[in-house]
């Protein structure tokens, strides 16, 4: 079984100099569900004005689909285990840095969950931590790179 997602990433010159690398790299992203979400080349690795620190870049956005994705799978094993979820919110970190064969990747992505839960059924510290693994051990963003990916909850005082 398979399926097919799509995004359409869209750019135009709009009259800047192109040569000479001078030219925006703002661009948009468009989701098969209505979505657009403004783009850009990281500040990092692109001054300003050629990049637009308000776009989302790649960067980030690999770190928010691994965070979404954990997220999504712990919500619905914390759901089927009978705990309520009242929030939830992460923290994740990408480190960017050389790989193995010398070439710059995302070699390192941290996510530092926290959920909130209501009701009389809560769960322990032991089994909060199974949740994050079995999140992780499901989420198929995680299962579709080769970046570390580190699962640090942040549990309640």
């Amino acid at each position: 079984m398979s399926h097919h997602y799509t995004a359409q990433v869209f750019w135009q010159r709009e009259g800047h100099e192109f040569l000479g690398n001078r030219y925006s790299r703002r661009h948009l992203m468009r989701f098969d569900g209505g979505a657009q979400v403004v783009g850009s080349a990281s500040p990092q690795a692109v001054p300003q004005p050629y990049s637009d620190p308000e776009g989302v870049d790649p960067e980030e956005a690999f770190v928010a689909s691994l965070s979404a994705c954990h997220m999504l799978w712990f919500l619905s094993l914390a759901s089927r285990a009978g705990f309520c979820v009242d929030r939830y919110s992460d923290n994740a970190e990408g480190e960017m840095a050389r790989n193995a064969a010398g070439k710059m990747a995302m070699t390192q992505v941290t996510l530092r969950p926290q959920a909130l839960f209501s009701g009389a059924k809560q769960p322990t510290r032991e089994q909060l931590e199974e949740l994050h693994h079995k999140a992780h051990e499901e989420c198929y963003i995680a299962n579709s790179v080769t970046t570390d990916v580190r699962c640090e909850p942040v549990h309640p005082a």
